[in-house]
């Protein structure tokens, strides 16, 4: 029998990026030393390649594509293009095999711990984009899915920079606490900034986060991009160049290995480097047709042409549907695309916490009957005083049941607003719950 192509658009899902028309001249000045008049003229002829840059006219020619340099600098814009490509006429322009329409993923970031310059006028601050595109699943009702997408700080502060410490720092925990305790939510899938995953972001991910498409094998890695060579932003020169997951290996997460995560790969849809082609979505098909379940994932911005991009993949959609007439696709959430791609058995997650006093002794427990993905759960407190904390839980029973004991080396219990418990398992499923200091919970699952 043949298997299945679920097609996944992963959305790096930033907000607004206003840019100057000079920046495209000053990236090229960074980038290749070349320093040209940033006038339109100029910028239309690079277009063209007319301008003698002494054999780099077309490596600044991809930098400045049109569709490359284009973004939408205010929510305004953003809306009108999100009103277009979320439509059902636009979703329905290409059918999957089973006669449903383009499905997005929407993997949010908060641009939260910059202190520098902001020149392209980020919107700052926790939950300012993750709150907009959730209500906007949710009142859409289309099987679209939102997950989680992280930019380490920089040592600058910059908001137009990125740094390369994902777990330096308080700031990822920060905004998983808050998106816990404020939001009630937690990530079950997750897509890497600047594509970019290094050891610290590898072993935080096998901790907590089961599906990370974050895969950009591709056949030739050489690039005419000086900034982005040599695995700068994206190392995955020797990762599969398969279209199913693969779980890594605990030393290098480019090898097949026993972690228990899955990584899947997901191209750029049009970018200068590790852009999705024709051959890549034919690869998938012919895989599929062979027996295999795949996962056909690609990404982009939601302050770039999604018009276009999506146009353009989906004409490549279109016509290896149209080769592999016996091959069956499907447009899918991240969640359910490696569900389903992977077979994976059900199973129910509930997790059972209890605030135990002793004398003087308090103690949150948290117990569960089936297994969880990781180590441990994520926990998250807030206190009167309006500070979100992250911390470790003691092993009581490994795998079953966690403790964590409020006392001068922690945080006092009369200290604590709220008590925050989040853990996914391996199917997927995602269970938040909140808790008071006198036991009073509420509970929420997602993904089920």
């Amino acid at each position: 029998m043949n298997g299945t192509v679920y097609v996944v658009h992963c959305i790096d899902t930033e907000g607004p990026l206003y840019e100057e028309p000079k920046v495209p001249f000053e990236q090229i000045k960074n980038i290749f030393g070349i320093e040209i008049a940033p006038t339109r003229e100029n910028l239309i002829k690079l277009q063209k390649g007319e301008l003698d840059l002494g054999g780099k006219e077309e490596a600044v020619r991809n930098l400045v594509d049109i569709h490359k340099i284009t973004t939408r600098g205010s929510w305004e814009e953003i809306q009108e293009m999100l009103a277009q490509v979320t439509s059902e006429k636009f979703r329905q322009e290409l059918p999957d095999s089973k006669g449903n329409g383009w499905v997005f993923n929407w993997f949010c970031m908060d641009h939260v711990g910059f202190t520098g310059n902001n020149p392209r006028r980020r919107d700052g601050g926790h939950h300012k984009i993750f709150d907009r595109y959730r209500e906007m699943v949710l009142e859409q009702k289309q099987g679209d899915g939102i997950g989680f997408h992280h930019h380490p700080v920089p040592f600058s502060g910059n908001y137009n920079e990125s740094g390369t410490a994902f777990w330096g720092g308080e700031n990822l925990n920060q905004i998983l606490c808050r998106k816990i305790i404020d939001r009630q939510w937690f990530p079950t899938t997750f897509r890497p900034g600047f594509h970019t995953e290094r050891p610290d972001s590898h072993w935080f991910l096998e901790q907590w986060i089961p599906f990370d498409f974050g895969n950009q094998s591709v056949r030739m890695e050489e690039t005419d991009q000086p900034d982005l060579s040599e695995g700068r932003f994206g190392d995955w020169r020797h990762a599969p160049l398969e279209w199913h997951p693969y779980h890594p290996a605990h030393e290098d997460y480019q090898k097949k290995g026993a972690c228990n995560r899955w990584i899947t790969r997901c191209l750029n849809m049009y970018a200068r480097i590790r852009q999705i082609t024709l051959k890549d979505v034919e690869e998938a098909f012919e895989t599929a047709q062979a027996g295999e379940n795949v996962i056909l994932a690609f990404t982009d911005h939601d302050y770039k042409d999604m018009y276009y991009e999506i146009n353009r993949v989906r004409d490549m959609i279109g016509r290896a549907s149209q080769k592999y007439r016996d091959v069956c696709f499907e447009y899918a959430d991240a969640v359910s695309a490696m569900r389903r791609c992977l077979n994976l058995p059900y199973e129910d997650l509930n997790l059972n916490v209890e605030i135990q006093k002793d004398g003087n002794v308090s103690r949150l427990v948290v117990s569960t009957e089936t297994k969880i993905f990781g180590p441990q759960p994520f926990l998250a407190l807030k206190t009167k005083q309006g500070l979100y904390l992250w911390d470790n839980f003691d092993f009581a029973v490994p795998g079953k049941e966690w403790s964590y004991t409020f006392d001068n080396n922690t945080v006092e219990l009369e200290a604590v607003e709220a008590i925050g418990i989040a853990a996914n398992n391996s199917y997927g499923i995602c269970q938040v719950i909140l808790s008071d200091t006198e036991g009073q919970q509420k509970k929420y699952k997602y993904n089920m």
